[in-house]
């Protein structure tokens, strides 16, 4: 995909930037064509080389919760779980390993999980912002900026998502 900013339209869902594109989109996170390709072009540039892929998760994190779509079962889900992973690695302290260890755990408990009205704006920094990262360090900061700006735009949240933190990973903290 070129970079050029003029033609870019905002995506339905996040409302970053994208190219007009009329290719595919997920069937629950709702999303423009563009931005469900950008995705896709960042998540290939992850796994292609280990080292774009230290903070995978963290990608994937981000733009589920970017890209809530409407209320069902599985955009409910998804947007839990998604959260509850930001919340244990942005504020308990968690690393990626053991963030990654603790996703059975969430997973088991999402049947608790409601419907979340999303923040008006998803967060500044969007796929595209990643996408356009010219090095492994840019893409690697650029990472972190969007899943840091992807979790305060659900500030209005917060507390709901910290009593969705199964009471076994409070000790781990």
């Amino acid at each position: 995909m070129a970079l050029d900013n003029k033609h870019f339209l905002p995506c339905i869902g996040c409302g970053g930037l994208v190219p007009p594109d009329s290719g595919p989109t997920h069937r629950y996170m709702e999303s423009s064509p563009g931005c469900w390709a950008i995705y896709g072009e960042v998540l290939a540039r992850e796994y292609a080389d280990p080292s774009y892929a230290a903070l995978h998760r963290r990608t994937v994190d981000a733009y589920a919760v970017q890209h809530p779509g409407r209320p069902s079962a599985q955009s409910i889900r998804s947007v839990g779980i998604h959260l509850v992973r930001l919340c244990l690695v942005l504020e308990c302290g968690f690393g990626e390993a053991a963030a990654a260890k603790a996703m059975p755990l969430i997973a088991k408990h999402k049947v608790q999980f409601g419907w979340l009205t999303p923040p008006k704006s998803l967060g500044a920094i969007t796929a595209a912002d990643v996408w356009k990262a010219t090095d492994l360090h840019e893409h690697l900061r650029s990472v972190e900026d969007w899943a840091l700006s992807a979790w305060q735009a659900w500030s209005q949240h917060h507390d709901q998502v910290r009593r969705w933190l199964p009471k076994e990973l409070h000790t781990q903290a």
